[in-house]
């Protein structure tokens, strides 16, 4: 019989190390732009959006305001987005990006590119495994 509690049998310690294990992919890339992989993922959601709200960007990246807040001021510090509050509600905070945040777009084009070549995965692989993923996620909705 198959023993359940058996770290082999499980489907989640291998999401967990592979998590760990695309972040470490990552980390030289992003060293190259200056950034940590949560302020990418807000990068992504900004040069895609332009401009969101705090709590808009949480909803996308799955971020209370309590990790967030930390990282934007960081990332502002560093010129990478603005924060301001919205004059209708100042309870609001918007985000955009400043010059150096849209222009690390550019510099960061070759990086799913680089990345599907380090953990030496085909775009179809990576499509397949972005699906089933997603269908999880969003069944925990």
């Amino acid at each position: 019989m198959n023993d359940l509690l058996n770290l082999k049998n499980q489907v989640c310690f291998p999401i967990y190390a592979l998590a760990k294990e695309v972040i470490n992919q990552y980390r030289p890339l992003l060293e190259e732009l200056d950034v940590t992989y949560p302020q990418y993922l807000v990068l992504m959601v900004l040069w895609d959006l332009e401009e969101q709200t705090v709590g808009q960007l949480g909803e996308k990246l799955f971020l209370d305001s309590g990790t967030l807040t930390p990282l934007l001021k960081r990332m502002e510090q560093k010129n990478m987005v603005i924060r301001k509050r919205s004059s209708n509600d100042e309870r609001i905070v918007k985000l955009s990006l400043t010059q150096k945040g849209l222009d690390l777009k550019e510099k960061a084009e070759y990086i799913p590119q680089r990345l599907m070549e380090s953990m030496k995965v085909s775009e179809d692989e990576l499509i397949e495994l972005k699906i089933i993923i997603t269908k999880i996620l969003n069944k925990q909705k």
